[in-house]
């Protein structure tokens, strides 16, 4: 076997430090499909994300997509830079500055607001941030805060889960 070069394994809390931002490598188009199929799975019945007829009736003459979805493809984007190696503690201050339309592509950036050592968990930290995603022409289409547990390095159940490969 060659040389194991290992892969990118997220950040662990000791690789945040306040101002640094992360722009996710990829951007993310999002389908009619993608709408419909969201909107319909999570029983949302507001026609604005799922009848053509309805959306063009509206100031913005065609379907919007679903906020909830938005926030989720900018979420997963910024996974691998902000989360692998934590969990969601909080939401704030979801914001919806310009509306994205099927066929939109959205790219993701985080900056780091605050990094603290957890008072009542010394294996992890607590990281706030701030996300932004943008749609293909650079407006803002989402803006919101969170907060995320995050594993310190030597503490993360990540570590050498990769079974040992019997030869």
């Amino acid at each position: 076997m060659g040389n194991l070069k290992p892969g990118w394994q997220g950040r662990f809390f000791e690789d945040f430090e306040i101002g640094d931002v992360y722009r996710c490598r990829y951007g993310r188009t999002v389908t009619e499909e993608d709408n419909i199929s969201f909107t319909l799975l999570t029983c949302n019945t507001n026609q604005i994300h799922f009848n053509r007829e309805y959306g063009a009736r509206t100031e913005f003459g065609q379907c919007l997509i679903n906020s909830a979805l938005t926030l989720a493809i900018v979420v997963g984007m910024g996974v691998a830079d902000v989360s692998e190696n934590g969990f969601a503690l909080g939401w704030d201050e979801i914001k919806l500055p310009h509306p994205l339309f099927a066929g939109d592509t959205l790219y993701s950036e985080t900056e780091v607001l605050d990094a603290r050592e957890s008072r009542s968990r010394p294996e992890q930290g607590v990281v706030k941030v701030l996300t932004r995603g943008y749609n293909q022409h650079g407006d803002a289409v989402i803006e919101f805060r969170r907060s995320v547990m995050v594993w310190k390095r030597a503490h993360a159940p990540s570590r050498e889960v990769f079974p040992t490969p019997k030869l």
